[in-house]
């Protein structure tokens, strides 16, 4: 079976693809981001990588020949410009499809957002929202995941940013109190679950994926600080003045690792729904305390940096 993944220099393709090389199957990535797919080819030398823009129509669409799943992990997240969520969230997806389409590849594997069962408003959202529609009423065979949080090896943005973040300046500030709910899921669970429907392929189906254990954003915070053994001063500061720092932030940062609209996002004291997934998939989950140990304590995986 010939599996190939767009996005896939990021932080699920880098872990799905650990996962499916030990399950004799030919892997392809599609990512156009050049630093990531230089280190994707350092670390998978047997994996064909193509660097290519996926809202693009150009000579990516031959490898999609004598594909049977498509992993659609390509996705923009954060940044302060609509046009680049148009691009890579919509525009890439339409091409997606209709190379899909034009090669008879049936089998689609999406992979959407918890954000989409939100109240949040942002460019992301609105961007996903189109997304998943286009694959919803695509005529493929497809199967949709909406995982929440995510952190594990190879995390650029979220809690990998964080604790990068947190070794190099003596005071890390949260915003308000700190005590919204988070339901991390850890990365290496979800590429079980990916492998479970590459195996099984559930057809038009879609799954929300949360993590099954709960905690604050700030003892999330503190827990990463024991981790890596950093030295930051954790100190809360109120949620006007953080979203004034982040806005001037964006002003000189034109690729920010955090924005307002994520700002707004992350202070939604929301809970996702918690669906079956261990039975349903056959994953056991692994503990949350032994994926932020694996996440951050592994002597070769920790340490290895994407690039935004």
């Amino acid at each position: 079976m010939h599996i190939l993944i767009t996005g896939g220099a990021g932080l699920v393709g880098q872990n799905l693809v650990l996962k499916l090389l030990d399950q004799n199957l030919k892997l392809s990535i599609i990512d156009k981001h050049s630093k990531n797919v230089s280190i994707f080819r350092d670390l998978h030398k047997d994996v064909t990588a193509i660097e290519s823009d996926l809202s693009i129509k150009g000579n990516w669409e031959v490898h999609f020949e004598k594909i049977d799943v498509v992993v659609m992990l390509h996705a923009q997240i954060g940044g302060n410009n609509f046009i680049d969520f148009q691009k890579n969230n919509v525009e890439a997806t339409e091409n997606v499809i209709q190379a899909c389409k034009q090669f008879n590849i049936s089998r689609l594997i999406h992979v959407s957002s918890s954000v989409l069962e939100s109240i949040a408003n942002d460019f992301y959202t609105i961007t996903k929202k189109k997304q998943e529609d286009l694959v919803l009423n695509s005529g493929l065979d497809f199967t949709i995941l909406r995982p929440t949080l995510m952190f594990g090896w190879f995390d650029r943005k979220h809690l990998g940013w964080l604790s990068r973040f947190m070794k190099n300046i003596p005071l890390f500030p949260i915003p308000g109190n700190g005590k919204f709910v988070r339901q991390p899921l850890f990365v290496s669970d979800f590429c079980e679950i990916i492998y479970s429907c590459i195996d099984s392929m559930p057809k038009k189906n879609l799954y929300n994926i949360s993590g099954i254990e709960e905690i604050f954003y700030i003892d999330m915070i503190k827990l990463i600080r024991k981790l890596t053994n950093a030295r930051s001063i954790i100190f809360c500061i109120p949620f006007r003045l953080f979203h004034f720092l982040l806005y001037i932030w964006g002003i000189f940062d034109k690729n920010p690792p955090f924005t307002t609209q994520q700002l707004d996002s992350l202070v939604q004291n929301e809970k996702f729904e918690l669906i079956d997934w261990m039975d349903e998939f056959n994953v056991k989950p692994t503990p949350l305390i032994k994926a932020f140990e694996k996440t951050f304590l592994d002597e070769k995986f920790s340490k290895i940096k994407l690039y935004f």
